[in-house]
This record gives C-alpha cells, sequence and structure tokens, in this order.
C-alpha cells in the first residue's frame, strides 16, 4: 500500500497531461443567437451607439443591457461555446484549459514569475473555462467600491435568473464542509450565494445535468434587432480624434479597427452623438493591453514599441494581482465523486478553503482537471523545461499507474486580496500575442501569512473527524505536504522537509486559480464611472478595474458589473435627455 500511496501524491504533482489527441476539435457549428456571425461575413465599414470590445463575463451582460434601445457592436475574439461540449460538460472540466492550439477557447501565457496561466478566448468569456462557483462579493467591498447597493441586488439577480443553481451535496463536499465546521470555520451558512464569514455552500454555474451556463447565455436578454456579435473579430486599436471648436482638448474616442480570422481590416465607427461610447471588456490582460496598442500608456513604453502618443497614462497596466493558490491532494481509501467547488470556508484571516473530487474529469481519460500540470500546474518549472519530452514522460507515468491511484481529491486554499502587486507590459505590437505580466505572488509578507494560516486549517480538515473515510490512517498531514512539495513537479532546487516551513511550502507550489486583475484600475485609470481619465466617449468595465478580486471567486461580480454599468449608462443617458 506504502508504494501505491506514493504514486497516489506524485500524480498531484505531475499530474496527467491533456495531449492534443486527448481534445475534441470543436467547430463553431452552434450558432445560437441570429444577431451572431463570423467576422468575415461584416462590412468593411459600419456604425453603431456602442462598440463594445470583448464578449466576455463583463461585456456580454453589458451588451444585452444596452440594446434595450441602442445599436450595439459586440467584438468577440473567440468562437462561439455553443456546440462544444468540452466547454458545456461539467464531465470535461479542463479539457478546453489544456488545449494549446490556436483555435482553442483558452490563451495560455506564462508569467515573468514563472507561474502556467490562462486568458479566455470565447464568447462568455472566463466563464466558459472555470470550475464554475458562484458567489457574490461582499457587502464591505460593494460599500469601498461605492456602488449602488440596491442596483448591485437587483443586478445579480438577472444574472441569478439565467445562470446560477444549487449545487448536489455528496460525500466529499459534504466531509469537506463537515471537516471545515469541525476546526471552527464558523458559523454554518447553508446554501446562499452571499459572502458570510464561515462555512458555506455556494452556487455553480452547472445545472443539475452537469450543463454549463456561461455569460454568453445572458445575451437572451438582448434585443435582436438591436445588437451585432462578431466572432473572430480581433480589435488592433481604438481610434481617436480631436474635438472641433469645443472648449475641451481631449482625445475622443470614435471607432475601432479590427480583423477577421482572413485578416481583412474592418473599421467600426460610433453614430453622431455625445452619449455614444466605445466600452473596453477585454479583461484583465487584454484591456491594458489594447489602450496601451491604442497610444495610452506610459509615454516611454509605448515609443519603444512605435507607438505613437495619445495620452501619456503610467497607470496602465499596473496593479496587476493574482491571487495565489495552494492545495494538497489527498488520496482516498474510499470511492469518490466527481466534483468541482461546491462548499467555502470563508475565514476571519483571509484565506478561503475550498475543494474539489474524483480525478477523472474527462471520464475516458485518467488526469486531475484544473491540477493538470499542462494547465498550470508545472507550477515554477522554467519554460525551457517545459519541453514536449518532459510532457510525454508524464503522461506515460501516469497511464502506467492503476485506476484506483485516481481515487480522491483536492483541498486548496487562496487568500483574499492580493496586497502584492505587478504590472504589465507590451510584448510586442500584436494583440493575438500576450503581453508580459508579472503578479510578484508573495511580495508583501501579509499574504504569505494568510497562506500559512489556510494551510494549517486544510491540515487540521484532513485530520478532523468527519474527513476520517477519505484518509488513510498511516498517511500523516506532514508526509503528505513532504511528498506533495518534494516530487517532480519541477527541476527547481529542492527544499528538505518543506512540510516543516509552511512558508517555504506556500512559495514553492504556488499556482493560479484564474482570479487575475488589475491594469485599468478605479481611481488610477479610469473613474467612478469606469471612464478612462483624460479621454472622451471610452470606459472600460471588466475585472481589470479591479483593485481587489471581489467575494471567494470573482466571476458572479464581473457579471453583475456589465449589468449593473448598462444599467447606469441607460439611465445617465435617459436623465440627460429628459433634461434637454
Amino acid at each position: 500500500m506504502s508504494v501505491l500511496l506514493w504514486r497516489l501524491i506524485l500524480l498531484f504533482l505531475v499530474g496527467i497531461v491533456f495531449s492534443p489527441k486527448h481534445c475534441v476539435s470543436i467547430k463553431d457549428t452552434g450558432r445560437k443567437y441570429s444577431f451572431m456571425q463570423d467576422a468575415t461575413s461584416a462590412p468593411i465599414i459600419s456604425f453603431y451607439d456602442y462598440i463594445i470590445i470583448g464578449g466576455g463575463t463583463a461585456g456580454c451582460p453589458l451588451a444585452a443591457t444596452l440594446s434595450k434601445n441602442h445599436r450595439v457592436l459586440v467584438l468577440e475574439r473567440g468562437g462561439s461555446p455553443y456546440g462544444n461540449p468540452n466547454i458545456t460538460n461539467l464531465s470535461a472540466f479542463g479539457v478546453a484549459l489544456s488545449d494549446p492550439s490556436p483555435s482553442s477557447p483558452a490563451q495560455r501565457f506564462i508569467s515573468e514569475d514563472g507561474v502556467i496561466n490562462s486568458r479566455a478566448r470565447v464568447l462568455g468569456g472566463g466563464s466558459c473555462l472555470n470550475a464554475g462557483f458562484y458567489t457574490r462579493a461582499s457587502p464591505r467591498y460593494v460599500s469601498e467600491a461605492e456602488w449602488d447597493e440596491k442596483l448591485v441586488d437587483e443586478s445579480y439577480k438577472w444574472v441569478e435568473r439565467v445562470v446560477a443553481f444549487q449545487p448536489p451535496m455528496r460525500q466529499w463536499q459534504s466531509a469537506v464542509r463537515d471537516g471545515l465546521l469541525e476546526v471552527g470555520v464558523l458559523p454554518y451558512n447553508g446554501f446562499t450565494y452571499d459572502h458570510i464569514h464561515g462555512t458555506k455552500v455556494g452556487g455553480t454555474i452547472f445545472d443539475h445535468n452537469g450543463h454549463r451556463h456561461t455569460a454568453a447565455d445572458l445575451l437572451e436578454y438582448a434585443n435582436t434587432n438591436t445588437i451585432t456579435l462578431l466572432l473572430h473579430a480581433t480589435v488592433h486599436r481604438i481610434l481617436f480624434t480631436k474635438s472641433k471648436g469645443g472648449l475641451s482638448s481631449k482625445p475622443i474616442a470614435h471607432g475601432v479597427l479590427y480583423k477577421d480570422a482572413r485578416g481583412t481590416e474592418h473599421r467600426a465607427y460610433l453614430n453622431h452623438g455625445t452619449k455614444n461610447e466605445i466600452i473596453v471588456s477585454a479583461g484583465a490582460l487584454g484591456s491594458p493591453q489594447l489602450l496601451m496598442l491604442s497610444g495610452i500608456g506610459a509615454a516611454h513604453h509605448l515609443k519603444q514599441h512605435n507607438i505613437s502618443v495619445v495620452l501619456h497614462q503610467p497607470f496602465v497596466g499596473q496593479g496587476m494581482s493574482d491571487n495565489p493558490m495552494n492545495s494538497v491532494y489527498v488520496p482516498s481509501p474510499s470511492p469518490v465523486e466527481v466534483s468541482l467547488i461546491s462548499v467555502v470556508g470563508i475565514t476571519s484571516f483571509g484565506s478561503y478553503i475550498e475543494a474539489a473530487s474524483g480525478a477523472t474529469f474527462t471520464g475516458s481519460q485518467r488526469d486531475f482537471g484544473m491540477f493538470s500540470p499542462e494547465i498550470g500546474q508545472f507550477s515554477k518549472l522554467p519554460p525551457k523545461q517545459r519541453t514536449p519530452e518532459a510532457i510525454a514522460k508524464a503522461i506515460e507515468r501516469m497511464e502506467s499507474l492503476d485506476q484506483e491511484a485516481f481515487r480522491g481529491g483536492f483541498i486548496l486554499e487562496k487568500i483574499l486580496g492580493p496586497i502584492s502587486t505587478g504590472h504589465l507590459e507590451l510584448r510586442n505590437t500584436d494583440p493575438n500575442e500576450n503581453p508580459l505580466v508579472t503578479f510578484n505572488y508573495f511580495q508583501d509578507p501579509r499574504d504569505l501569512e494568510r497562506c500559512i494560516q489556510g494551510m494549517n486549517t486544510i491540515e487540521k480538515i484532513i485530520d478532523s473527524k468527519a474527513f476520517s473515510p477519505f484518509k488513510y490512517t498511516n498517511m500523516s498531514v506532514s508526509m503528505l505536504l513532504n511528498m506533495t512539495a518534494n516530487s517532480p513537479v519541477n527541476l527547481l532546487p529542492k527544499h528538505t522537509n518543506t512540510s516543516m516551513s509552511l512558508e517555504q511550502f506556500c512559495r514553492d507550489t504556488v499556482m493560479t486559480i484564474w482570479h487575475y486583475h488589475g491594469g485599468c484600475q478605479v481611481g488610477r485609470v479610469v473613474d467612478s464611472d469606469y471612464k478612462v481619465a483624460g479621454v472622451h466617449a471610452l470606459r472600460v468595465i471588466d475585472g481589470s478595474t479591479f483593485n481587489h478580486s471581489p467575494g471567494t471567486n470573482p466571476q458572479a461580480t464581473v457579471m453583475m458589473l456589465g449589468r449593473y454599468m448598462g444599467v447606469k449608462i441607460l439611465r445617465e443617458r435617459f436623465a440627460d435627455d429628459e433634461t434637454t
């Protein structure tokens, strides 16, 4: 049994890698909406009241809302999620994330910290790729953001009517829930979307048939007569003009230049009217990247790439953060269900405890889904060592294991905030390529302390009575941590007996949970109405505006923000029309 247990732990760190042969190639066969078309069919020049760049988690609800009374264009660089079982089915979770092909809905990037990460390239954005957990931001977060509480609540409910569900509670998730309560993460708040200290069952965007519902589904609210949605439409830059005879000398955003999949150049312009706007909702990497490509950023950096400076704005790309995640794989002597995140422990010290179980997320293939090294959990393996040969060796090693070696699950923690921040820079002027991004994980010691406290809590859960049916009695938590930290997840120097130092464990095993944000933050790049400071007719509405990640998982709040700001923009426009 000891040999098998060693293999079980090894699985967590090396995992089986999804290779291209494991990934189903799906064309955009699901044309759910009559207003959705490929950009190759778009006119060379067109005019709209609102142009939204990015049909992602914020862009879809925003577009649906603004289309009520106005002509709206949505430009999405990716394809449709509809008809793609690798996106739709819970049982296929992780396949899309691990597909490295140019047509993948997930575009992989590696931060300068050395952690593999991913950005969405599909209609619906990250809601098409994530683990599905749905939970609101805390009342304190809403208050600090100076949002209208009533409209926030209405906007969350608008989203929830379409995409949010109560998850089933089976054995693994129930054991983690009861373990959290046993070790003192109290009180028990039952099933709720609200962010409340203690232990709760949150929502999910997977329905009871295991079918994913995404932000793209919120386009069901759209006015089909006034909205146009173009897929595979990559925006290269925002176009600006100067006011003629006005009092303000600020640049005015008045159009965009985008290319379709064939490389044909198109231009979309705003209709005449001072209230018409371009809204960037391209995500925490895409939005600051596009502002820079359009001439808004630090002047010296733009000049390095021969970009004409429209506005010197040194805060574009600053304040980049990614909430670090650390996890322990726990092999189970008993069968466990396949489950994604359903339960969360919201601690008083700023760590969130969550869990997932059932190794075979893809049904026929052996892997660890979100924890597989192909997706991001080669963690700090130097880029030159992430070779096809190394991946093939990992596959071979995992495929030689017995099926029962894939029985178990993960308990993970992520910290709130975080306090540590980094920055984003252009790699080149190609919008299809990833920018350079540094997150500086655990640079602030307060982040590290929260991780240590979170890992301490996980240790107690694993040793709890409630969790005992899912833990081998002859395997101590110390052994789990030490074997985890010293297994060949990377080729960096190993630290001996890392389980004795949770500080080193946090640093050595840091992963992403895809909750990165910043780059166009409120108070630095945009104002409280999400208008880009220093220019007219341009806003940024997405996670790039966040100073901290909302709640335990941000997707609910990003969708809410799209709806919330859509309503606010319409109200402001109506009020202005009434006064004139």
